[in-house]
């Protein structure tokens, strides 16, 4: 994902109070945008599967074209999903926990914020998880 500069040319920094008014614009704006445009793809997609009602005589073909329409599928659920994550990073915005940790309370590093808008947790909040589900998961 990009970095959005708002009209500006704005870029959150670390030499400014955290989470100011302005930073939650930034993130608030990316987010928006990062949803439209997810939206506008399964708008895309939905009206591509519809007018592909093609009939294949030949099976490789059929094969194929079903396969190529069940990937898509997939990949739209996902993003679905993934709609859901930026409405809830939205709604942490608007209440002020946006860009604090879930698990420790500390601030999540903006460069972090910048690539992933919906983290939830701190970069160390996140290796511990994931080598917590690690451990899970050989047992």
């Amino acid at each position: 994902m990009a970095t959005v500069k708002i009209d500006d040319g704005y870029v959150p920094s670390e030499d400014e109070p955290f989470m100011n008014e302005r930073q939650r614009e930034y993130f608030r704006r990316k987010l928006v945008g990062w949803k439209a445009d997810i939206l506008r793809e399964a708008q895309d997609t939905l009206v591509a599967l519809q007018t592909e009602n093609e009939n294949h005589p030949d099976l490789a073909d059929r094969a194929s074209s079903e396969t190529d329409r069940a990937i898509e599928l997939r990949a739209r659920d996902r993003q679905r999903k993934l709609t859901g994550k930026i409405d809830a990073a939205l709604a942490r915005i608007e209440d002020r926990s946006y860009g604090y940790c879930e698990e420790t309370g500390e601030p999540i590093s903006l460069k972090r914020l910048d690539a992933r808008p919906i983290a939830t947790l701190s970069l160390e909040a996140q290796e511990r998880h994931e080598r917590r589900e690690r451990v899970y998961r050989d047992e």
